[in-house]
């Protein structure tokens, strides 16, 4: 009878360890593949609605090696002017622009503020509210998701001095050249998106006068957000639409 009994419940609690085991790989598999899915398909759909907004979109080769030229100058550290002025502040959550950065493959919308639902968690690289906009003099920083939820900013690790970002608004498109990287820093150095960047903890990463700067931020190591990893670019080039 005992003997019954015991081998009955070795098998009631090897059902439920395997329940369990499927229900882990599905919420996994959830995380991993389906969230990926509907936020890229998500901002796949609205980077087409902005450009069929705007007309065709700027066609843009890869990255070439080393620094890029300037084809149109920009104004100096100096300026208090943006380059083609300041037009209105987009809403909340609302998608107004798209990042491009042909180093790692990515066309991602930009929206208004870094909250989840709205705009992380849906595939969009989010604008810091109180950073300067694209193209304005101070410092035009972003948010992106490394893992799951479209994971925009997956790769970003893997840009070079030298490489090119373009931000493609309905006014201009503008061309950052990516200058330096902070690779691990710690959620609350918020230097690192100061108008003028700098890191409040290795206070040798970052810059020491004004410019026309983008900011590039994200978790890391991958699959944790304990620390940020930050991606730096100075504006280099801009065109009107």
């Amino acid at each position: 009878m005992r003997r019954r009994l015991l081998v009955r419940a070795l098998w009631g609690f090897a059902e439920v360890a395997v329940s369990l085991g499927v229900v882990l790989l599905l919420l996994v598999a959830h995380q991993l593949w389906w969230t990926n899915r509907l936020a890229r398909d998500d901002a796949g759909r609205t980077v087409q609605a902005l450009e069929r907004e705007w007309g065709a979109p700027v066609s843009l080769s890869p990255s070439p090696p080393g620094p890029v030229s300037t084809p149109i100058p920009v104004p100096g550290p100096s300026s208090s002017a943006a380059p083609s002025g300041e037009p209105p502040s987009p809403r909340w959550d609302q998608a107004y622009a798209v990042l491009r950065i042909p180093r790692i493959g990515l066309t991602a919308p930009v929206a208004e503020g870094t909250g989840k639902g709205g705009v992380l968690d849906r595939g969009y690289v989010g604008h810091y509210t109180r950073t300067a906009q694209a193209g304005q003099a101070g410092n035009f920083a972003l948010a992106g998701h490394r893992n799951t939820h479209g994971e925009p900013f997956r790769r970003i690790d893997r840009l070079r001095r030298g490489d090119r970002i373009t931000v493609e608004t309905r006014e201009a498109v503008y061309t950052y050249t990516v200058d330096q990287s902070l690779a691990r820093t710690a959620p609350s150095d918020s230097g690192v998106i100061a108008p003028v960047p700098r890191s409040d903890i290795t206070t040798s990463a970052g810059y020491g006068e004004p410019g026309y700067y983008l900011t590039l931020t994200t978790c890391t190591p991958e699959f944790s957000s304990r620390y940020r990893l930050v991606v730096w670019g100075k504006l280099t080039a801009m065109r009107p639409r």
